[in-house]
């Protein structure tokens, strides 16, 4: 596969990041010009800010957990040139999908349940892709 192919869920995960981030920035904008929050009560990180705001940044935050090892994944296929066939990409898709239904859960109706089943389908699915790997390059197939 083209580096392209291998490159682009990465680029999407990437890109959920971003808007998930941009849309938390602006929505805490907001809540400091309308008053609903007064800068020095979360100047130090503190937990103040509206519950949906917190929903937001959590989701922001949990996109720099987890796919945090798929970057390095991709980013070693690519070095390494061990993978990098549909046997990668066709999970990288599957993975970043689950990221988005994810991200989605987590920022309208945040149940539990539901959103903790896609984070370990992705974490699974990011697991097998890593044995994969390993195996390939201890294999040297």
């Amino acid at each position: 596969m083209s580096n392209q192919a291998v490159l682009l869920p990465l680029i999407v995960q990437v890109a959920l990041t971003f808007a998930i981030g941009f849309w938390m920035a602006s929505k805490r904008v907001a809540a400091v010009r309308s008053r609903k929050v007064h800068p020095r009560d979360v100047a130090l990180r503190e937990p103040n800010w509206p519950k949906d705001l917190m929903q937001l940044q959590n989701a922001f935050l949990n996109q720099l957990e987890l796919p945090v090892l798929f970057y390095l994944l991709t980013i070693l296929v690519l070095i390494t040139k061990a993978g990098g066939d549909l046997l990668f990409v066709v999970p990288a898709w599957i993975f970043v999908a689950l990221r988005l239904a994810h991200a989605h859960v987590h920022v309208t109706s945040n149940r539990l349940p539901r959103r903790g089943m896609l984070f370990i389908a992705g974490a699974v699915v990011l697991c097998v892709m890593w044995i994969i790997f390993v195996l390939r390059l201890l294999i040297g197939t």
